[in-house]
């Protein structure tokens, strides 16, 4: 066996958690910093008072194809808590909500016959595509517009686009939507007890199989030490490792290391782009969408949201997936943005937040009432979607960057999948290997 290393991780969402778990159970001594006070990261859920089940912050689902996630979940021996339930997707178009599914009940979209057939027959192609690397010479906007033709490109694809990547929804490269479309699924599926419960228990996992985890502790810097690194933190002390895996944002790892900024490397990261996420969380006393829809997809005429008909791309009923009887009664509604983290919506209260997003709740459903509302909450992330451009392939950082022992993996590096708990599995798990693999 060989000489076991000391790693360390800065983040215990599901990539460091995931490579932690290979790492440990390889032999490796481990140690995971986590700023915030449990594991999670993006994927990390919360509970109300009178709430069995945990309710993530950013709406998350796993499609059944998602392998990574589903064989870590059976080996841990928790596959019997997987749940796939089958709920109802929609489009709001010109005040009515259709349902969304590209499938035979695409011919029940308002579109002109000839725009329908078009538009069938182009998901069907994309659908047994393997070779993605040809569709990301060219953008989705444009290569919409050729195959599925001006009707169906600007009611349906291009008002996605704008809400997903606001101003930069031309920049976006036709593989990436490719690869939402291949990926997909009709059920959609879930942890007992909600994302959470799977977290903690990949946490207890990892400390179970000797890795150690440190919550409430951000780190302030990585520096080169001879043949080592080291991680400092924010009460002063160092800690020493062999190799050192960081799952930050491209901008918070250049802030970290002082000095890659002036490499290649760090060029090629600070040229990466994404887009901020924000979700307002309701709570409910009646149901918003009675037709039983769990994700009404919003039109976004405009990136600018203020002179949209919605404030928000998504509105999603998780009641209308999940039995609210997990969640004291409740009814819950996400009403989810995508926007750049200096947009207005990072910078209002949240008092404010909740009064905008709510006020669009009366065009959804004209008998909903302000005293509907028993509580609300506010959760903002400026690093939630990379912005894959044209030949992005080219563009990804290596997992290894330019410092000896010094790893990289975010979601800006699963391309051309979407970021997500499952990918974040197959990235955590090929950076471990890479990690041990690799020579001293």
């Amino acid at each position: 066996m060989t000489t076991p290393l000391q790693v360390g991780i800065i983040g215990a969402g599901v990539t460091g958690l995931s490579a932690a778990r290979d790492l440990a159970l390889g032999g490796h001594q481990v140690q995971l910093f986590e700023s915030g006070e449990r594991a999670g990261g993006l994927a990390a859920g919360f509970r109300d008072e009178g709430w069995d089940w945990y309710l993530e912050k950013f709406y998350h689902h796993w499609f059944e194809g998602d392998r990574h996630i589903l064989q870590l979940i059976e080996e841990m021996g928790l596959g019997h808590k997987l749940l796939f339930p089958r709920p109802k997707t929609s489009y709001w178009i010109d005040g009515q909500i259709y349902r969304a599914e590209i499938s035979p009940s695409a011919l029940l979209l308002p579109l002109s016959p000839l725009a329908s057939l078009r538009m069938g027959l182009a998901a069907l192609r994309l659908k047994t595509m393997r070779d993605w690397r040809p569709l990301e010479r060219v953008t989705a906007h444009d290569w919409l517009h050729r195959h599925m033709g001006r009707e169906a490109c600007e009611r349906l694809w291009q008002p996605l686009l704008i809400g997903k990547f606001s101003d930069r929804y031309r920049e976006v490269n036709m593989a990436w939507l490719w690869a939402r479309i291949v990926s997909r699924s009709l059920r959609l599926g879930t942890f007992e007890g909600g994302f959470q419960a799977f977290l903690d228990a990949l946490a207890d996992d990892c400390r179970h199989h000797g890795a150690g985890i440190r919550f409430n502790t951000p780190v302030t810097r990585v520096t080169q030490s001879g043949d080592r690194l080291s991680i400092g933190l924010k009460n002063g002390s160092e800690h020493r490792f062999d190799r050192v895996l960081s799952t930050t944002s491209p901008r918070l790892m250049l802030r970290l290391c002082e000095g890659l900024a002036d490499s290649s490397y760090g060029r090629q990261l600070s040229e990466l782009r994404s887009i901020g996420g924000v979700c307002v969380v309701l709570a409910l006393k009646r149901s918003l969408l009675t037709d039983g829809t769990y994700w009404l997809n919003l039109p976004a005429t405009s990136p600018d949201r203020e002179r949209s008909q919605f404030p928000f791309l998504a509105l999603v009923e998780h009641s209308n997936w999940m039995d609210r009887r997990h969640y004291g009664g409740d009814v819950l509604v996400y009403c989810g943005d995508y926007v750049p983290p200096a947009h207005l919506w990072f910078q209002l209260d949240e008092e404010a937040l909740v009064q905008r997003f709510t006020s669009a709740l009366p065009l959804i459903n004209p008998d909903y009432r302000p005293d509907w509302l028993r509580k609300a909450w506010v959760f903002r992330a400026p690093y939630a979607q990379p912005v894959p451009g044209v030949n992005y392939s080219g563009k990804i950082p290596d997992l290894k960057t330019p410092w000896p022992g010094l790893y990289l993996a975010n979601m800006s590096q699963v391309y051309p999948w979407d970021r997500g708990t499952n990918y974040a599995v197959e990235l955590g798990r090929r950076v471990a290997r890479l990690m041990q693999d690799a020579k001293p």
